[in-house]
C-alpha cells in the first residue's frame, strides 16, 4: 500500500502528508471497521505460552465478536467463535483451563475440537439436530514469533504471506523464545488508532520525551512495508551522544550509552535489560578516545557476556539484519512493537464498544530467560491510566492521547499533516485501512 492519494470511504484522500480527521472521530468508521476490517484481517489474539497445555484457552474480544483460542488435546492450537449454538450465550471469558467447552445457560458441552458431546435432553429435537449444525464454528489460526493470530475470513491469505516483509526481516530476533516480564491493560480516552500511532513514530521524542535528548540523536526515518510500517533512526544517529537539537552540547559516547540505558530502565522498565545496564557500565573500561565502532562493538560483546552469565540465550542476528530491522514495527492492523535482541515491548489497541473516543490499550514487555526462570506474570488492569504506575515515559505518551482525541474534533482540524519522512508508517497505515473499508481487498 503506497498511501499516495488513496481515496477514503468518505472521499477524502490519504496522502503521505495528510490523514483525514474522520478516521479517528467518526462513528461511521467504527461501523465500517466492524463490518469490513476486523472480520477480514489477521490480528494477534494471544501468546502461545498463555495456552501451553491442553485445555488452556484465551478469549479474544474484538468489536462485537468474541473468539476463543484453545490448546487441543493433540497439542494443536485452534480458535472458535465464542458462542453457544443453542441460544447464543458466550462460552468463555478471560483465560483459564477447561476440559471442554460448557454453556452455563443450559449445559450444552463441546470437545476442545469444537464437536458437541452433550446436549441436555437431545431427544426433544428428534432427528432435526445434527452434529454439524451445532458444532462450534472454527476461525483460522496461525502463529508467528510466539504470537497467535486469528482471522475470521475463511478465504484469507496464509498468515505467513500477510506478515511479509516483516516476518522475513524479523525472524532472527526469535520472539517466540521471549516471555512476559510485565503486562498492563487500560481503557484510554481516544480512538484505537490514536493510541497505536503514539508509538508508531519517533518524531514526538524531541518534545514529549525531551529528557532523552542528551543521550541520543532522535532524528528518525519511517517506511511503508507493504500493509505494515516501521521506523528507525538514521545511520548517523548515535545512541550515547547528544541530539544535534541541543546545540553546543558535547558528550562522551561511552558514558552516554550507559546513561541512556539507565534513563530508559528507570522511567520505562522496557527496551533495555539489567544485562544491558551492566554492559553499559563496562564501557568505561574503554579508552576515552575510542571511536564509535569500538564502543558499539564492545557494548554488543559485553551484552552477550552479561546475558551468558545469567543463562539468557542471545540470538545470532546478522549486523545487516539489525540495521535493516529498525527500531519499531507496526503489524497491521493493531500490533506495534519495539524490538531488541533480548527483549521486546509490544502494544495492542482495540475499539471499546462503538465509541470512537475510547479504546482498550495493552502494554506488554518480554525478555529472554534461562530455561525454567521465566516469571509468572498476570495482567494488571486499570480503568483510568492516571491511577496506574506506568513510569515517566508512558505517562508522557498517555498525556497526549486524550488531548489529541479532543483536538481532532475541532472545526479547525481537517486532518493530520503527517511527516512524509518521519511519519510515513502512519499514512501508510491509513491507506491500508481504507483499502479494507472500501472492500477492495
Amino acid at each position: 500500500m503506497s498511501g499516495d492519494a488513496q481515496r477514503t470511504v468518505d472521499g477524502e484522500p490519504v496522502r503521505p502528508d495528510f490523514v483525514p480527521a474522520a478516521a479517528y472521530i467518526s462513528r461511521d468508521y467504527v461501523i465500517l471497521e466492524k463490518q469490513l476490517l476486523w472480520p477480514k484481517v489477521w490480528q494477534m489474539a494471544c501468546r502461545e505460552e498463555e495456552i501451553a497445555e491442553p485445555g488452556h484457552y484465551v478469549t479474544y474480544d474484538i468489536a462485537d465478536e468474541s473468539i476463543t483460542v484453545v490448546r487441543q488435546q493433540s497439542g494443536a492450537i485452534a480458535a472458535f467463535y465464542n458462542v453457544c449454538s443453542h441460544r447464543g450465550r458466550r462460552l468463555t471469558e478471560g483465560c483459564g483451563k477447561m476440559g471442554r467447552f460448557h454453556c452455563r445457560y443450559h449445559g450444552w458441552k463441546w470437545s476442545l475440537e469444537g464437536q458437541p458431546v452433550d446436549v441436555v435432553d437431545r431427544q426433544d429435537w428428534g432427528d432435526c439436530l445434527k452434529d454439524e449444525d451445532i458444532a462450534l464454528v472454527p476461525v483460522k489460526v496461525g502463529t508467528w514469533g510466539g504470537w497467535v493470530f486469528i482471522n475470521m475470513n475463511p478465504d484469507a491469505e496464509p498468515l505467513e504471506e500477510f506478515l511479509e516483509p516483516a516476518k522475513s526481516m524479523l525472524d532472527a530476533f526469535e520472539f517466540d523464545k521471549m516471555r512476559y516480564v510485565w503486562r498492563k491493560s487500560v481503557v484510554m480516552p481516544c480512538n484505537w488508532k490514536v493510541a497505536l500511532e503514539a508509538f508508531n513514530e519517533g518524531y514526538h521524542v524531541q518534545t514529549t520525551h525531551r529528557q532523552l535528548l542528551p543521550y541520543f540523536d532522535d532524528m528518525t526515518y519511517s517506511a511503508a512495508k507493504g500493509r505494515h510500517g516501521m521506523f528507525g533512526y538514521a545511520p548517523t544517529a548515535l545512541f550515547g551522544l547528544p541530539s544535534p537539537r541541543l546545540e553546543g552540547v558535547k558528550g562522551d559516547l561511552r558514558k552516554g550509552l550507559y546513561q541512556f540505558n539507565q534513563e530508559i530502565w528507570d522511567t520505562l522498565k522496557a527496551t533495555t535489560t539489567e544485562e544491558m545496564l551492566a554492559a553499559g557500565k563496562r564501557l568505561m573500561e574503554l579508552p576515552e578516545d575510542s571511536d564509535v565502532y569500538a564502543v558499539y562493538g564492545a557494548f554488543a560483546q559485553f551484552h552477550r557476556e552479561e546475558a551468558a552469565k545469567n543463562g539468557r540465550p542471545y540470538p545470532d542476528i546478522p549486523i545487516e539484519t539489525l540495521m535493516a530491522a529498525g527500531t519499531d514495527w507496526h503489524i497491521f492492523p493493531n500490533l506495534v512493537f519495539l524490538h531488541q535482541p533480548t527483549n521486546v515491548l509490544f502494544y495492542r489497541a482495540r475499539p471499546n464498544g462503538d465509541d470512537p473516543d475510547s479504546c482498550i490499550f495493552e502494554i506488554n514487555v518480554m525478555e529472554r530467560f534461562a530455561e525454567g526462570a521465566e516469571p509468572g506474570v498476570e495482567v494488571e488492569h486499570g480503568a483510568d491510566w492516571a491511577k496506574v504506575d506506568w513510569g515517566l515515559i508512558l505517562e508522557q505518551d498517555f498525556a497526549n492521547m486524550g488531548e489529541v482525541q479532543k483536538g481532532m474534533k475541532s472545526r479547525a482540524f481537517k486532518g493530520a499533516r503527517t511527516s512524509p519522512v518521519q511519519e510515513r508508517a502512519i499514512s501508510n497505515f491509513h491507506a491500508t485501512l481504507h483499502h479494507y473499508l472500501a472492500d477492495k481487498n
